[in-house]
């Protein structure tokens, strides 16, 4: 009897939010077909990117929180009820700024998460990867043996010694783990 009225009103808890989400899984793998084009560099940038929009998506509304804060620090003492509405004010601008966060998040998820698929798809297919060398290849170079720096090009190796014993990335994302990953994204128990 419960297998009918799930299938009357349309499944379960967990299929419904399946369904929810094979539309993005849809939107991943087309941005990860586009990704398999660009270079290691333009990949990389891709994160540079995201931020960037990020950044945009909440400039107005940080813009008023330095705005508030602003206006509050510049009150004498004496005025400690403005002062007090200001920063009040000021939280609940920060608890918008959440939202936005979580908004920029989800616009950019699918190509975060294509950049991540064709990442590894890279490494399970080549040995090494060349990349013009950052700040922070630098730094990771000194720490990690499987990065290495060589003049203006970092060089990352697709296999590494992790708990004694040497591991050799060889796995791209099926799309049951790209729908594990969105509902985790969404703060939702995967199985």
């Amino acid at each position: 009897m419960i297998k009918f009225l799930s299938k009357i009103l349309g499944g379960n808890k967990s299929e419904k939010d399946v369904k929810k989400i094979e539309p993005l899984v849809g939107k991943i793998n087309e941005f990860f077909s586009q990704y398999q084009g660009l270079s290691n560099d333009a990949l990389r940038a891709k994160t540079t990117e995201f931020k960037k929009r990020i950044q945009d998506h909440l400039s107005a509304i940080d813009a008023e929180i330095n705005e508030k804060q602003m206006g509050a620090e510049t009150l004498s003492e004496n005025d400690i009820h403005s002062k007090d509405g200001l920063y009040k004010e000021v939280d609940e601008l920060k608890k918008s700024r959440d939202k936005k966060i979580e908004e920029a998040l989800e616009m950019i998820l699918p190509e975060a998460f294509a950049v991540v698929k064709e990442t590894a798809r890279r490494f399970t297919v080549n040995t090494e990867m060349e990349a013009t060398a950052t700040e922070l290849d630098r730094e990771l170079s000194v720490q990690k043996e499987h990065i290495s720096i060589n003049g203006d090009k970092s060089i990352y190796k697709n296999s590494w010694l992790a708990a004694g014993g040497q591991v050799t990335w060889n796995m791209v994302h099926y799309d049951v783990q790209l729908i594990g990953g969105v509902a985790l994204h969404e703060g939702k128990i995967a199985e």
